[in-house]
């Protein structure tokens, strides 16, 4: 499962589930992955992945400092997948997933756009205008997104302001991936990618798998990617995905 060009990478939320996964994919492929965490009880868990861990809070950290950090280490991607995880209520699920977000957006459109790295993004499935329901959803789905917009609103709420800022952005090479329920069950390295429905749960190994597969994949910019457990090769679902050219986020 190697990448076919060594890359410099930088994880902001690199203690996080999904992203301990990552990084135990990237570092063996030959790549560089330097991990953003807020606490030094992280360090040893990073290190332990093949990570590079540097201390920065995303909350407390300018645009300026995260773009020094990533014409620093001259990196080619930077993936967002930090989260408050609905801890401290809206006001942090805010600052984390909004602002923070919209920090690294700033921070790399601030790069020269010779040195400007790609984005790939994770959020989530059902992350949209509340009062816009895909044609594709099925009666299940509806059901199942409005009993999760009632559980975590704020972080619905704010994940989708994030992605809407990011989609309105012209200076970015960005993708989004929105995996649906997660579970820490085993991998399969298989999915069901684009336009799917709420109500298959995916495991974060196989979430991991494919932010590892789109790091090699330049020609995924500008796309907003559903993904679910299902029968499909995570590889041969991106591709297809990739090739239709059609994105997920439906505003």
């Amino acid at each position: 499962m190697s990448s076919s060009t060594p890359k410099k990478v930088v994880i902001v939320g690199g203690h996080g589930n999904v992203s301990l996964r990552l990084t135990r994919l990237l570092a063996p492929a030959g790549h560089t992955v330097t991990s953003l965490i807020r606490t030094p009880e992280h360090i040893d868990d990073i290190l332990a992945a093949g990570g590079k861990p540097l201390m920065l809070s995303l909350e407390e950290s300018t645009p300026a400092q995260l773009a020094g950090v990533f014409s620093d280490t001259h990196a080619d991607v930077v993936y967002f997948s930090a989260g408050a995880g609905g801890n401290g209520g809206e006001e942090r699920t805010k600052a984390v997933d909004y602002e923070g977000a919209v920090k690294v957006f700033d921070a790399i459109e601030s790069l020269d756009e010779a040195v400007r790295p790609r984005l790939i993004l994770v959020s989530a499935v059902d992350v949209r205008d509340p009062e816009k329901i895909p044609a594709h959803y099925t009666e299940e789905d509806i059901a199942l997104a409005n009993r999760i917009r009632g559980r975590i609103a704020a972080y619905m709420k704010w994940k989708y302001e994030a992605d809407k800022n990011l989609v309105a952005r012209t200076g970015i090479k960005y993708t989004i991936l929105r995996p649906g329920g997660l579970t820490n069950s085993p991998g399969t390295g298989k999915a069901s990618i684009g336009r799917t429905h709420l109500t298959t749960v995916i495991s974060r190994d196989d979430v991991a798998l494919a932010l590892f597969t789109l790091l090699d994949r330049p020609d995924a910019a500008g796309l907003a990617i559903d993904i679910v457990g299902g029968e499909t090769p995570i590889a041969e679902g991106l591709d297809t995905m990739i090739a239709k050219g059609e994105t997920d986020f439906l505003g």
